[in-house]
C-alpha cells in the first residue's frame, strides 16, 4: 500500500512543482539585452503566415534570452498559439511571457509617430515621408500626380489634400498609407468646417474654403490673427478686390523662388498671382490646419481691408489705404 501511495503522490508532487515553476516563469520578466530600455525597446518581426514556432524562434533570435522551444511550448499550452498575428513588435523591460503572448494575440504592433506639418506644401509633406526611416517607401520616383493616382485620387490636385497632424502608424507601414489616412482626415475636417460656415461667407464650395484656408495658414501663424486675416480676404472677395497676398505669388513661382520676392514677381502674371488676378487662386497653396479651416468659414466681421506684418508674428490691420500705407512705413520700410 505504501508503494501505491508513493506512486500516486510523487507524480502529483512533481506535477505541482512543475505547475509552480511554470507559473513563476510565465509571470516572470524575460531577460533582455542590457541596452534595452523603455525608450529603446527590443524589436522583432513576425512575417505573415508564420507559425507559433517561427514566432518563438524570431523572438529568441532578436536577442531575448529564452529557449525558443520553451517559448513555443508556452504558446501551445496557452491554447492561443493560432491567434498570434504577424507584424513588427517591441519588447520593453518587464515584459513577461504571458504579457508578450497577449500582445502578439492582440496584434499590438510597434507604432511610429509621423507628423505632417501645418503650412507645408503637399510636395514637402511627400518628401518628408520619403526621407522618414521605418516606413516602407512606395512613393520613390513618383510625381505628385502619380502619388495621387496611387492613393486612388487620380485627377485630384494634391495641394491642400492632406490634413496636417501627428499620425500613429505601425512600423514599416507604407508611406502611401500615411497619406491615405491624412487625405481621409482632411476630407472629414473640411466637411465639418463647411457645415459650420457663416451663411454670409463669400465662398461657394468646400474647395474654395480649402483654398482660402491654405492662404490664411501661410499668412499668419498666430491664432489670434487668423479670423481677422480671413475677414480681410472675405471683405475683398465680396467687392471683387484682388487679394494681393504674397504667399500665392511665391507658390506660383515654384522652384524659381529663391527666398527674395521682387517687384517684378508681383507684376508677372501666373494663375497664382493674386496681384494680377482677381478672386481665389486655382488650388490651395499649402496644407491648412483646423484653425485656418474654421477661420476661412467663420471669418471675423471687420471693416479692415488691409494688413501688414509687424515683424513679431502679428499683423497690423487697417480699414483704409492711407492707414495701411502708414503701417507699411512703420512696420516694413522702417525696418
Amino acid at each position: 500500500m505504501r508503494v501505491i501511495r508513493l506512486l500516486v503522490v510523487y507524480p502529483l508532487l512533481l506535477a505541482a512543482i512543475a505547475y509552480m515553476v511554470g507559473h513563476w516563469w510565465v509571470h516572470n520578466p524575460l531577460t533582455l539585452p542590457a541596452a534595452t530600455s523603455e525608450q529603446a525597446p527590443l524589436e522583432f518581426e513576425i512575417p505573415p503566415g508564420s507559425s507559433a514556432r517561427t514566432a518563438a524562434n524570431r523572438i529568441a533570435a532578436a536577442g531575448v534570452d529564452v529557449s525558443p522551444e520553451l517559448l513555443f511550448a508556452w504558446f501551445r499550452l496557452s491554447g492561443e498559439s493560432r491567434g498570434i498575428k504577424a507584424g513588427v513588435y517591441e519588447i520593453a523591460p518587464g515584459t513577461t511571457p504571458r504579457s508578450l503572448l497577449g500582445k502578439l494575440v492582440r496584434g499590438e504592433q510597434a507604432l511610429l509617430s509621423v507628423q505632417i506639418v501645418e503650412g507645408h506644401t503637399a510636395r514637402q509633406a511627400i518628401d518628408a515621408l520619403r526621407a522618414m526611416p521605418h516606413l516602407t517607401q512606395d512613393l520613390e520616383g513618383l510625381s505628385p500626380e502619380q502619388v495621387m493616382e496611387r492613393l486612388g485620387m487620380a485627377g485630384v490636385h494634391p495641394e491642400g489634400r492632406f490634413f496636417p497632424d501627428t499620425y500613429r502608424v505601425v512600423k514599416n507601414a507604407s508611406a502611401s498609407s500615411v497619406l491615405r489616412q491624412a487625405a481621409r482626415a482632411m476630407e472629414q475636417r473640411l466637411a465639418q468646417a463647411w457645415e459650420q460656415r457663416d451663411p454670409s461667407v463669400p465662398l461657394q464650395s468646400p474647395q474654395e474654403a480649402l483654398i482660402l484656408a491654405s492662404i490664411v495658414e501661410k499668412e499668419t501663424g498666430r491664432d489670434s490673427d487668423r479670423e481677422r486675416v480671413a475677414g480681410v480676404f472675405a471683405n475683398r472677395l465680396r467687392i471683387g478686390m484682388r487679394l494681393q497676398t504674397d504667399p500665392t505669388v511665391i507658390y506660383g513661382l515654384g522652384d524659381k523662388f529663391d527666398g527674395n520676392l521682387r517687384r517684378v514677381d508681383l507684376t508677372t502674371d501666373t494663375p497664382y498671382n493674386t496681384y494680377t488676378r482677381a478672386g481665389l487662386p486655382p488650388t490651395p497653396i499649402s496644407l491648412p490646419g483646423m484653425a485656418s479651416l474654421m477661420a476661412a468659414v467663420q471669418p471675423a466681421r471687420t471693416n479692415a481691408m488691409y494688413f501688414v506684418a509687424r515683424g513679431d508674428g502679428t499683423s497690423q490691420f487697417s480699414a483704409t489705404l492711407s492707414e495701411h500705407n502708414a503701417a507699411v512705413r512703420r512696420f516694413q520700410l522702417g525696418r
